[in-house]
């Protein structure tokens, strides 16, 4: 008797519960995985936007140095006295003081 009251609720259940379980689905990836990525990413771009002489920089590869010039595409860094490199704007991580305000783990 209780397998066929179970039968008879499974075939029951609405269609609309499957839909509404998959946008559920898909509002849980938009704010928790998709937002925050668009959000870095834009940050990332603004930083690089506003580049200007004079600012301190850290490459992807962990070079420390500051701004000398600024063009299109890339900056001229200098890490030394005299030593200066050509490092592409997509390379460039954050200031260093942007590290060392981030929380350590």
């Amino acid at each position: 008797m209780n397998q066929l009251f179970l039968m008879a609720q499974q075939e029951g259940q609405s269609p609309y519960s499957s839909i509404i379980f998959l946008v559920l689905i898909v509002a849980v990836f938009y704010f928790f995985m998709i937002r925050p990525q668009v959000k870095r990413q834009k940050e990332a771009k603004m930083f690089r936007e506003g580049l200007k002489k004079g600012d301190k920089v850290i490459t992807a590869g962990g070079i420390y140095g500051r701004i000398i010039e600024v063009q299109d595409t890339h900056v001229f860094v200098e890490i030394d006295t005299n030593v200066k490199i050509k490092v592409d704007k997509s390379s460039l991580v954050a200031s260093p003081a942007d590290i060392q305000n981030q929380p350590q783990k």
